[in-house]
């Protein structure tokens, strides 16, 4: 079927960083040049940390459905009261506008969900030590995360990934998360999001695995 004939589904990001943004318009690209879709994708993506912000400038009408991807950090308590508050946020954001705002999140760093797409990552002991991560699953010598967070150095690294990769990086989501429950980790449990503090742990998939089924890709 033509391009032109398929519906184009609609998708609402807010996100922390560029990073997460550059990653979601790669898979909106992906998709939509993708021969086996069943439809056709529209990603928009704002780089906003506050949900209660975003949410004032959009309607339930035009977009009924949010998802806000950002990162737990740290257990240390600067970092674990920042997310609360995001969670917080959230919360009071689909009240205001009567809205659904999903939760995404990555812990520690969503450099996590990129390095699933090639290699399973476990426990680090904190986000700077992901660098190591990347390296090893793209082939890299960064230096630090800043090196690697260049718009041109990032996107060579998703020039290395396809539609594969994101639903092996999917899998490899799910069984951390599997191992989360089955090891009765700690879960919390705020504002009405679930989250698992011991690192790893991770959501970001569930938003990502729903757009490729509903294209027919999953």
């Amino acid at each position: 079927m033509a391009s032109s004939m398929l519906e184009t589904r609609k998708y609402t990001f807010t996100v922390e960083g560029e990073t997460e943004m550059w990653y979601l318009n790669w898979l909106k690209d992906m998709i939509n040049s993708e021969d086996q879709r069943k439809s056709n994708v529209s990603i928009e993506v704002k780089v906003q940390q506050s949900p209660i912000d975003f949410v004032k400038k959009i309607t339930k009408l035009s977009t009924p459905k949010v998802t806000h991807l950002c990162d737990l950090e740290s257990n240390i308590k600067e970092h674990s009261d920042n997310f609360k508050n995001v969670l917080s946020e959230l919360k009071n954001a689909s009240k205001q506008k009567n809205i659904q705002y999903c939760l995404g999140y990555s812990n520690f760093s969503f450099e996590l969900w990129i390095v699933l797409h090639k290699i399973n990552c476990g426990s680090v002991c904190d986000r700077t030590k992901y660098i190591a991560c990347i390296n090893k699953a793209y082939n890299k010598k960064y230096k630090n995360m800043r090196e690697y967070k260049q718009e041109s150095e990032f996107k060579k690294c998703l020039s290395q990934l396809n539609l594969s990769d994101v639903k092996k990086a999917i899998e490899r989501a799910e069984q951390i998360m599997k191992e989360k429950k089955e090891l009765d980790c700690r879960k919390i449990q705020y504002k009405g999001f679930i989250y698992y503090i011991d690192n790893p742990s991770i959501t970001v998939h569930l938003a990502i695995k729903e757009i490729l089924a509903d294209c027919g890709l999953y």
